[in-house]
């Protein structure tokens, strides 16, 4: 249950401010102020979301890594919506819980270990923070006597507020590898401030579960062990700390508050929110739905802001599901229609400042909430009717489990995450059927895969394992040759004439950032018997293997040699040389993506972000962020302004500079991408200034022509642009030219007049159709009479067959209701052998539907089973057809006896 009591009495201190003195204290004190790494860990495919403050150090404590610093201080970005670390279910119930979150850290790579850490963080707690020592406790680990010696003897903590603890105080990044003792420090809210306090069998105290007396502040992680498969701890030659502290929970005890959202991080958020919805807030029970918008615009905006999108699958699922429920309680607050999307000004505000991204990216933010908000809401209330119909006929039935395969129906047809419906599930005292919707949801992946198709073979998996034959990198000559003459081989691995080189310096690119490897050749010329007579390969890709460059490719010549020298540890230098015409083709549609982001951000806005890329020898393809289909004429002026860019001439710039000095230049960054300290920019003066390790030309006019080829959506909120460069551009051009020169030939004009000429033909040709129309309609007039005439009787009711072989399915409908129209009691069986295949339509008049209960979607669908189709409709006009005409005429033969047993 929530619980707000009075709140604590001390002088009141911004979120800003609390954010800034944690960073300026260890600043002071020799640490490196690290941005926050995104919310999106792109390169760690174990995480779905950042979590914790040493997730972008991971490689240091894994020894995988270094820093160009041993101190390091920041507040990281961090969402917790699954695994063990999920709060979702608590968001809003208390005062503490959240998805989005900040962690205040300091990290030691090596350097001070547990006295500064545990001296410092006393220092900042009450020396700048003013926290009273009274009410702070600290926590060790059983086993940790030199912490609780240090926490004795070098700070002011009451002895009698120092416990140790097990599990609680030891911290492991997983079942191996870094690990070691923490050391905690809480805070004591006092007597009355816990919900808990009054149950039966609870005591308030540190590290008591569920306790809301007593919550930590800050954890001091000292990671000193390594743990091995057999469990076995050893020491580490280097010692780190890694320290964590929950932002949100330090605001509330500086600012005297009890809960999160009463600080001004969410204050002006819920303040928002009531104005919106018109529904004042509770700080009770009753304020959770408020509590949980605000928290969740929070995890979405931060979220999209580093470029995941809304999907269904992984992160994107994610972040649908925290949408969805979100929307809901918009719901509950009486609100039939998009509003989060409203709160993302007000958030930018809050938390612009520290974090620039949410004012850089606030339209793009907005957008893709606003697009998922309203594609949700048409589906919302038809769901959450069902959902309530099933729970009263439940309650009616005694039962208080919802079944499975009806959570799945709401999961399928309305969108609604399982978490979701045990939500709402909870909120009326009952449980769902979990097993149930898993047996539904594996019966849909099983109907999928019994119904997919495999398009090609399955690609045989590659075998050969790289044989590393010296240590060293990869130096990287492409970006200004495109030729190493002397080169030597670091490592190997061959299968057949199939072949994999390492190389101590290239001129080929590996495949990145959208840029597709290069193609070419590696060599080694013949010098003599020892070595036979020299061997070529040829490179058909080039791929990254962790830091290694691996040049893919096929013995064309010298089997026997290459494998003499391979032997031999390849003591002879090869050459190695890049196909040019496709490297430059490369790189012109590399430039030209540059050009075109630039373009776009000029014409359509600086919201327009890249979201993907591929840099082909072909042609290009840019995904960007926006929320609907660019006009024709935006397209136009994009094109037009990349081909003026190119006629300028301009210089194409790069080089190696420190990330702030590229920021300061409006470099523009990948979204969600992580740069390092050192970062290559590319720009092209006042026109773009990009982060990129692609290559590119050294002027624009090199690009020679952008042509626009194709505009589409590629997923929600992203549109997708596909494009030439070069001699394929011109080549479009000419193209497009001889096109309109063969349509001037066809219409008989030049010029302007191509255009006159071809809109009086429209003009014409719409009113031909006309025409046609009322001809067939006066004609279907004549017809009909004719065909009533001939109608046969079935138990007293006019039935009319007849065939047709050139009337496409629309001229059968009209032809039907011609019939219908001014005639009562009867029925008419309609086919046609229009282009080999069956066509049926039949009518049934209104009488007979009232009187005899006859329905011609019934009908038709028994007729159309006698020629092996099928078809259905409506009581008064049903359709179907068959790919075979061959047995129409028995279809329309029996159609008298299948009406004759209807009408029994």
């Amino acid at each position: 249950m929530y619980y707000n009591p009075n709140p604590m009495t001390q002088p009141f201190t911004s979120s800003p401010e609390i954010r800034r003195q944690f960073l300026d204290f260890f600043r002071e004190r020799g640490h490196t102020v690290v941005p926050s790494s995104s919310v999106v860990p792109l390169k760690d495919p174990t995480l779905l979301f950042t979590n914790a403050g040493m997730n972008q150090f991971k490689d240091v404590f894994l020894g995988q890594g270094t820093r160009p610093y041993s101190r390091a201080v920041n507040s990281q970005k961090c969402i917790r919506v699954s695994g063990k670390h999920n709060d979702l279910e608590e968001v809003g119930r208390d005062g503490t819980h959240h998805t989005f979150f900040e962690m205040l850290g300091n990290w030691s790579f090596g350097d001070y270990y547990k006295h500064d850490a545990i001296r410092w963080a006393w220092e900042l707690v009450t020396g700048v923070w003013k926290l009273p020592p009274e009410r702070l406790y600290a926590t060790v680990h059983l086993s940790d006597d030199e912490a609780e010696a240090i926490w004795r003897g070098e700070t002011g903590v009451d002895p009698g507020h120092i416990s140790r603890h097990g599990k609680d105080n030891f911290w492991e990044m997983g079942d191996t590898g870094p690990c070691g003792p923490c050391s905690e420090i809480h805070f004591d809210f006092g007597p009355g401030t816990c919900p808990l306090a009054d149950q039966p069998g609870h005591s308030c105290g540190v590290n008591v579960p569920g306790c809301g007396r007593y919550i930590e502040l800050w954890n001091l992680v000292f990671i000193q062990f390594n743990r091995d498969e057999s469990g076995k701890l050893t020491e580490l030659p280097a010692k780190h700390v890694d320290t964590g502290a929950g932002f949100e929970r330090i605001c509330s005890v500086l600012q005297g508050v009890r809960s999160n959202y009463d600080t001004d991080l969410f204050r002006p958020l819920i303040t928002r929110l009531a104005e919106i919805t018109g529904t004042p807030y509770d700080p009770g029970e009753a304020g959770v739905p408020h509590r949980v918008v605000a928290d969740h615009v929070r995890s979405l905006s931060f979220a999209l802001a580093d470029g995941a999108m809304p999907s269904n699958e992984g992160r994107g699922y994610v972040l649908r599901r925290i949408l969805r429920r979100a929307a809901r309680f918009g719901r509950t607050l009486g609100v039939h229609r998009a509003f989060i999307w409203q709160l993302v000004d007000d958030l930018a505000a809050v938390m612009g400042e520290a974090y620039p991204e949410l004012v850089e990216r606030r339209e793009h933010i907005q957008g893709v909430i606003r697009g998922e908000e309203e594609s949700f809401g048409r589906t919302l209330d038809r769901g959450i009717e069902l959902f309530s119909g099933l729970v009263a006929r439940l309650k009616a039935q005694g039962r208080e489990v919802l079944p499975g395969d009806e959570a799945f129906k709401l999961y399928d047809t309305f969108g609604f995450p399982l978490d979701l419906t045990e939500l709402m599930a909870r909120e009326q005292n009952l449980a769902v059927d979990r097993e149930g919707f898993e047996l539904a949801m594996e019966g849909q992946r099983e109907r999928a895969r019994r119904g997919g198709k495999f398009s090609a073979a399955e690609q045989q998996a590659e075998t050969a394992i790289l044989r590393r034959l010296a240590e060293g990198d990869t130096e990287f000559l492409g970006y200004t040759d495109l030729e190493a003459p002397s080169a030597r081989v670091l490592g190997y691995s061959r299968d057949g004439d199939h072949v994999r080189l390492i190389l101590d310096r290239t001129p080929f690119y590996a495949e990145a950032g959208g840029q597709v490897g290069d193609i070419g050749v590696i060599s080694a010329a013949a010098k003599g018997a020892r070595t036979g007579d020299g061997w070529t390969a040829e490179i058909e890709d080039t791929q990254r293997n962790g830091e290694d460059v691996v040049h893919v490719g096929r013995l064309v010549q010298g089997a026997e040699a290459f494998q003499a020298q391979a032997e031999a540890g390849f003591p002879q230098a090869v050459s190695a040389q890049v196909d040019r015409d496709r490297r430059l083709n490369i790189m012109r549609n590399h430039t030209a993506t540059h050009l075109l982001q630039a373009a776009l951000q000029q014409v359509l806005g600086k919201h327009i972000a890249q979201a993907g890329s591929l840099v082909h020898p072909d042609y290009l393809r840019f995904d960007f962020t926006h929320f609907e289909k660019p006009s024709e004429a935006d397209l136009d002026r994009v094109e037009d302004i990349v081909n003026q860019v190119i006629a300028r001439s301009l210089p194409v710039t790069w080089e190696m500079t420190d990330i702030e000095t590229a920021k300061s230049r409006g470099a523009m960054a990948l979204f969600g991408e992580k740069y390092g300290e050192i970062v290559r920019l590319v720009a092209v003066p006042g026109v773009s200034a990009e982060l990129c390790g692609g290559t590119h030309v050294r002027s624009t006019d090199q690009v020679l022509a952008f042509r626009l080829t194709s505009e589409s959506s590629a997923a929600a909120g992203i549109r997708r642009i596909e494009a030439l460069t070069g001699s394929r551009a011109l080549e479009a051009m000419i193209a497009d030219k001889r096109l309109i020169r063969n349509l001037q030939d066809a219409l008989g004009a030049r010029g302007g007049n191509v255009l006159d000429k071809a809109g009086k033909l429209a003009e014409e040709n719409r009113a031909l159709g006309k025409q046609l129309e009322q001809f067939k309609e006066a004609s279907a007039g004549g017809e009909v009479e004719a065909l009533i005439r001939e109608a046969a009787d079935i138990n007293g009711v006019r039935l009319v067959t007849v065939s047709f072989a050139d009337r496409s399915m629309d001229d059968l409908k009209t032809l039907g209701d011609a019939l219908r129209e001014g005639h009562d009691n009867l029925v008419a069986v309609l086919g046609s052998a229009f282009e080999g295949r069956a066509s049926l339509a039949v009518v049934v008049s209104d009488d007979l539907i009232r009187d005899r209960k006859l329905s011609a979607g019934t009908l038709v669908k028994e007729i159309a089973a006698v020629m092996g189709g099928g078809g259905g409709g409506r009581h008064h006009l049903g359709t179907a057809g068959a790919k075979s005409a061959e047995k129409l005429p028995e279809a329309l033969a029996a159609a008298g006896g299948i009406l004759q047993k209807h009408l029994k």
